[in-house]
């Protein structure tokens, strides 16, 4: 080995050996998991993030309420895959916990520690020492059974009859407060009540009704309880663009959207008289855009020749499915030149049209330059000459 070479890889090891001593860090809490009260069926996440150098290890850790000193450690897929364990490391520590399908036995105390002690796995050393420690209580009660209305399907032989959405609190563990409903995750206003039964009508139900109903009741101590009673539609489209005009070589941009539930599955198609052609985002020139009840078609670099005509969106879920066209005129590039063109035109019609007439006109229009003048006033002298001479012969 080279000289330099061994003196520089000396340096190099004595610096990594230095640094720690330099500009370690002990391991803290820049986010601790939070205590949280739920219901059964529900699910939670805690979050821990620590910070330290070199990066703290996590761990999670569970002990039942009122027995503290049994901690056992928690596992990615533990309680029959419930729970999982997402953990990622830079430079801080970052973890999650989460568990779904809680059950009362879920209860407990949930820990997060941490820890970047080179001695933290040494069993002859005490964990008190070498970890930190977060802890948030999860409080899981028994979920209120609500009684709700099954399903609504609108339709052609329902049109006009009112819809009437009903849930009703059974049993509840603690003091309950009120009600209101959601629709689509957003509350409707003027619908909360203190009554146990509580009733929403839709009095003229259209396609824009159907969605996610929700009743939720409210309680003084314990999270809020909810049942979900799905009213459902087929598409209806309600806006489209009914034509396009746009040059070769530009873009082409057509959408549709509609209303109904559950969200409709959005497909285009050109038509080519009675069979129709099937588009995607497999050419490199299409582009199709889907939001729920929104679509968009997207043509780059229009030709003249393939790509004008009448293109079809269409909008289906389960219950039903719905079309509209759009027309795509494509233009020729010249088009924006043809206006003046047309005023060029006139102007070389008219030009021709006059210089024809003046061709064209009689010659007795003209003064004859080469007859002259004299020559006609000396033939009316001679006029008046002989008309004397022929009076005097008469006498």
């Amino acid at each position: 080995m080279h000289p330099n070479a061994a003196m520089l890889l000396a340096v190099a090891l004595l610096g990594n050996l230095m640094l720690p001593f330099v500009s370690a860090q002990n391991a803290g809490f820049v986010k601790s998991p939070m205590s949280e009260t739920k219901l059964t069926g529900d699910t939670f996440e805690l979050y821990c993030d620590v910070v330290g150098n070199p990066t703290p290890e996590i761990q999670w850790w569970y002990a039942e309420i009122n027995r503290a000193d049994s901690f056992k450690q928690l596992w990615d897929g533990a309680r029959k895959r419930r729970v999982s364990i997402n953990t990622a490391y830079g430079a801080n520590g970052v973890s999650v916990l989460g568990i779904t399908r809680l059950t009362l036995e879920d209860s407990g105390t949930y820990e997060c520690r941490a820890s970047n002690d080179p001695r933290r796995n040494d069993l002859r050393q005490n964990p008190a020492i070498t970890w930190i420690r977060a802890q948030a209580t999860i409080s899981v009660l028994q979920k209120p059974k609500i009684n709700a209305s099954d399903q609504t399907i609108l339709s052609a032989d329902t049109s006009g009859k009112p819809v009437i959405l009903q849930c009703s609190l059974t049993t509840a563990h603690t003091p309950y407060h009120e009600s209101f409903w959601m629709k689509n995750g957003q509350e409707i206003p003027s619908t909360r009540t203190e009554q146990r039964n509580t009733v929403y009508r839709i009095t003229k139900p259209r396609a824009d009704d159907s969605g996610e109903y929700m009743c939720v009741y409210t309680f003084v101590m314990a999270p809020n309880a909810n049942a979900t009673i799905e009213v459902k539609a087929k598409p209806d489209i309600t806006g489209h663009k009914r034509s396009e005009n746009k040059n070769e070589g530009e873009n082409a941009m057509m959408y549709c959207k509609s209303v109904g539930y559950p969200h409709p599955t959005w497909t285009w198609r050109k038509v080519e008289g009675t069979s129709y052609t099937d588009i995607d985002n497999s050419t490199g020139r299409f582009f199709i855009t889907n939001r729920n009840n929104y679509t968009e078609l997207n043509i780059l670099n229009l030709d003249i020749n393939t790509d004008p005509g009448i293109y079809e969106c269409n909008a289906t879920n389960m219950i039903g499915n719905t079309a509209e066209t759009t027309i795509l005129r494509v233009r020729s590039r010249l088009a924006p030149l043809w206006p003046f063109l047309g005023v060029l035109a006139e102007i070389i019609i008219l030009v021709v049209i006059i210089v024809v007439y003046e061709k064209r006109k009689r010659p007795d229009d003209f003064i004859d330059d080469d007859e002259p003048v004299g020559q006609m006033k000396t033939n009316s002298t001679n006029n008046h000459k002989d008309k004397n001479i022929r009076q005097r012969n008469t006498k």
